[in-house]
């Protein structure tokens, strides 16, 4: 299940900002980094609404990685994707 409003209490051990990537760019990216990371680890991928947070998050699903949480970022029009390897 996806968390949308919920706090998270676990804190992020990577960081990933592609908000200035386009599409298939993004998902490349997010993919080599959940690739590096450890079993248990967790990734805030920073995001552009549109294609972006549409593609991504599925995509990362359909691989078997767990999303965490969806919710909008700091910035207008960006939103933050955890997802746990």
């Amino acid at each position: 299940m996806v968390e949308t409003e919920k706090k998270m209490t676990e804190q992020p051990t990577h960081r990933l900002d592609i908000s200035g990537e386009v599409c298939p760019m993004t998902f490349v990216r997010t993919r080599l980094l959940l690739e590096r990371m450890q079993p248990g680890e967790i990734a805030e991928i920073i995001l552009r609404e549109g294609e972006p947070l549409e593609n991504v998050p599925r995509a990362v699903q359909d691989l078997g990685f767990r999303v965490l949480l969806i919710a909008p970022a700091d910035r207008a029009g960006l939103h933050r994707l955890l997802v746990q390897v």
